[in-house]
């Protein structure tokens, strides 16, 4: 293990998060909301821990699988950490854990709260609140990747530990231009969402973190009733299609931008992103009729709804608690399928679904028939064996991890549909819930153990589950498996 290598890389990411800081600084200012010192105390801290973690460059620069996960691991509980210091500090988040589990729900594009009036913080804490979802929809270590190329001969084994999905390529040879490109057409999404919010009315700052929490999936809102509260049809459809888009995987973009059109359009994974929604879509609203909905009321929150959990984003337009059951139904297993492999959204991914659907289906053919040899195959590509067995193995280990936590979590004494649904909303990146964590509800009254264990979670569930996983094992510490 290059525990030297690992602590100058924590400590360059922790200066990437000082600079970043001061973007919610300046906006203190403009609103001279009195939250300044909060965050110059939090640059400060973090400037000094990075300077020091980064005051001598290693001669062994090696990074590997192991030093990847680790890097990415410690990176996202430490960044949120210090990024909980301007709640706490502020006084508007007393507790630090409280505090702690806000600031991971942001960074991993959870949007679960603890806060029951979030129209009472300060503008800059709004901001860095929704902030959190923007640097985190795509990853702070391919934002570092793509600033500082440098890295590059060992740099893929973090992006691949960060990025969300079954596998992880280059789009282009060097992987430094490949985050510029991601972080390109992440960057420019978001501001035409900046731009047709703005035209629809909305003010200039709730677009922007609107967008923030869009683009990242996230979900954090800073009106108490979400999107709702704006009670806007074009600000709803503008959020509802962005929060689709974002939830595609990014490389199909760039096969758009190099005019790969026919390529991009043959995506499996695109297809059946597209035909869930328009499936899901289509039952709720029907469900919603026949519960005396009016027909374009229906559509209009059944879409919007629909667009919010699949993509993981979790903002609410109207209160989906109140739903038939069946309606309720298929949201949860919108929770567990989740966005696109390679996109800022949570969830399983449906890239795994396919192929777990896939494979079920060739271990039946071959039940049928033993001596038949069959493969998997996605975009009429056969999908390699050790995929398949990885697919199959995350979610398994995604189970697991679900019903332990849930276990835990049942410890407050909350009724099943509380328990169960907010271990899948902060493991699937969700947001909301179901039950007291619905909508209209909030994570404030479960226990400090719950909070913590929700917290882990929502970084588990953001990275993928194995460099959570690895840190607690002997396997990432014995020099048996250097």
């Amino acid at each position: 293990m290059n525990y030297k290598m690992i602590t100058y890389n924590i400590g360059r990411i922790l200066l990437v998060e000082a600079i970043l800081l001061v973007l919610p600084a300046i906006v203190s200012i403009i609103y001279d909301d009195g939250m300044l010192i909060s965050f110059a105390v939090t640059i400060a801290a973090l400037t000094a821990t990075g300077l020091f973690a980064t005051r001598k460059k290693p001669d062994n620069r090696s990074i590997y699988a192991k030093e990847g996960y680790v890097i990415v691991a410690f990176t996202w509980v430490l960044m949120s950490l210090f990024g909980a210091l301007p709640f706490t500090l502020s006084g508007h988040i007393p507790s630090f854990i409280d505090a702690f589990f806000e600031t991971v729900s942001g960074f991993t594009t959870t949007g679960s709260t603890i806060l029951k009036n979030v129209e009472a913080l300060p503008k800059s804490l709004l901001f860095w609140r929704s902030f959190t979802h923007w640097i985190g929809g795509m990853g702070i270590l391919v934002f570092v990747i793509a600033i500082m190329p440098k890295t590059e001969n060992s740099s893929m084994h973090v992006m691949r530990a960060e990025v969300p999905g079954p596998t992880v390529g280059k789009l282009v040879s060097k992987l430094g231009a490949s985050a510029r490109i991601l972080y390109g057409i992440y960057g420019g999404l978001s501001a035409i969402q900046v731009i047709l919010l703005l035209a629809g009315g909305m003010p200039v700052f709730d677009s922007i973190v609107s967008t923030f929490a869009t683009a990242g999936t996230g979900g954090f809102g800073i009106l108490n009733n979400s999107i709702e509260g704006y009670n806007s049809l074009y600000a709803e459809m503008v959020i509802a299609v962005f929060m689709l888009i974002f939830g595609i995987n990014f490389n199909l973009y760039y096969l758009f931008l190099i005019r790969r059109f026919k390529q991009a359009f043959r995506s499996e994974e695109l297809r059946w992103y597209l035909g869930i929604v328009a499936g899901s879509v289509l039952i709720i609203a029907l469900s919603l009729i026949t519960s005396k909905h009016s027909v374009g009321e229906s559509f209009r929150y059944s879409f919007f709804q629909v667009a919010s959990i699949i993509t993981t984003t979790g903002f609410s337009s109207t209160d989906f608690g109140k739903w038939p059951i069946i309606a309720q139904v298929i949201l949860v297993f919108l929770m567990f399928v989740g966005a696109c492999a390679g996109s800022t959204g949570g969830g399983i991914k449906v890239s795994r679904l396919v192929i777990l659907v896939k494979s079920g289906m060739r271990d039946i053919k071959k039940a049928i028939n033993p001596r038949s040899i069959e493969t998997v195959k996605v975009d009429k590509q056969t999908v390699e064996e050790p995929v398949v067995k990885s697919v199959s193995v995350f979610f398994a280990t995604y189970i697991i991890v679900l019903a332990v936590s849930a276990l835990i979590v049942s410890l407050d004494g909350r009724d099943l549909t509380t328990t169960f649904t907010s271990v899948i909303a902060c493991i699937g990146n969700i947001g909301p819930g179901l039950g007291a964590v619905g909508p209209t509800g909030n994570f404030a009254h479960f226990s400090i153990l719950s909070k913590i264990v929700l917290s882990f979670d929502m970084l588990a569930g953001r990275l993928e589950l194995i460099p959570m996983l690895m840190i607690f094992t002997p396997y990432a510490w014995s020099k048996k498996y250097n």
